[in-house]
């Protein structure tokens, strides 16, 4: 009888290569966080289905690829690749991985001189396959036209919206008016009331301090319902044109107006009694504009306070 044989694989030494992996979304929306879900679920996939990877470290942010946005785990992924503590770095795409072609190109150049690989798997670009830093240069061009592409299609969306009056921005909540069954501005007598008393009394020549005073005499909680307004609720209401049944929808990304609907519900006080607000705040402003354009203060000290 033959004896039997047991085979003993050998042990393996090669410790394996230490991946790190990259994701962003832009905000913290349901759907970014589904899409940032998605993300970590098929780059972890990825890692696992190379024998020779270990995931190490997972590198998450959620930030705009606006430049002012920060990115600190993006930082801290570099760091941690210059420490060699890692030597893959997997990411979904370009456009997940850089905010444009020079942030893409001066990150890949740090990790290069790491001895890091990067590897963009939506793109199908691989940094040991591919040394050409106009290909990545390119590729990111590609995906920042698409950035500009999606952000252009959300500002469509949102002039469509304006137009046919479906945008939520007509129907925010504001203090002066509840909303009905439908979901619609309608007016909250009481509140409205106050509107038009604060209107009054700035016109008539009390200040903001002095309406505030005001409103504490009449023991009227601010729209919080705190005891005592701010001086930023009353200076903000009275320079509101939804008081009017105005509403202005402005483009988030170029802070440029895209459209104005009025009469889009029905307004507490008239345009006329708006109309003076305003100039009164203009004669009360302590800065002036210069025939050059320049913006100056005027000589006069105080000149936008008023002791009533």
């Amino acid at each position: 009888m033959d004896p039997k044989v047991w085979y003993i694989p050998a042990k393996r030494t090669d410790p394996g290569m230490n991946v790190g992996i990259y994701c962003r979304v832009s905000t913290g929306e349901k759907n970014q966080l589904n899409s940032l879900a998605a993300q970590i679920a098929t780059l972890t996939r990825a890692v696992a289905n190379v024998e020779q990877w270990k995931l190490t470290d997972t590198f998450i942010d959620i930030a705009s690829a606006k430049g002012e946005s920060p990115r600190r785990e993006f930082e801290r992924m570099i760091r941690e690749a210059q420490a060699h503590h890692i030597s893959v770095i997997l990411t979904k795409s370009i456009n997940r991985f850089g905010r444009d072609t020079v942030d893409t190109l001066e990150a890949l150049r740090k990790l290069k001189a790491a001895g890091v690989r990067v590897i963009f798997d939506e793109d199908g670009l691989d940094t040991d396959v591919v040394d050409d830093e106009l290909l990545i240069s390119i590729a990111e061009s590609f995906a920042q036209a698409e950035n500009e592409t999606r952000s252009m299609n959300i500002r469509i969306g949102l002039r469509n919206r304006a137009l046919n009056g479906s945008s939520g921005n007509y129907r925010k909540r504001l203090y002066g008016y509840v909303k009905d069954n439908d979901g619609n501005l309608v007016i909250s007598p009481t509140q409205a009331q106050v509107v038009r008393d604060i209107f009054r009394w700035y016109i008539d020549g009390a200040s903001i301090l002095g309406i505030i005073k005001k409103l504490a005499e009449h023991k009227i909680p601010s729209p919080t319902g705190k005891e005592h307004w701010s001086k930023r609720s009353v200076d903000t209401l009275l320079s509101n044109e939804k008081y009017i049944g105005t509403v202005r929808l402005v483009d988030s990304v170029t802070r440029e107006q895209m459209f104005e609907m009025k009469d889009s519900h029905p307004p507490i006080i008239t345009e006329d009694v708006f109309r003076a607000a305003k100039e009164t705040r203009a004669k009360r402003s302590n800065i002036v504009v210069s025939e050059a354009g320049e913006r100056q203060r005027k000589s006069t000290k105080y000149s936008s306070k008023n002791s009533k």
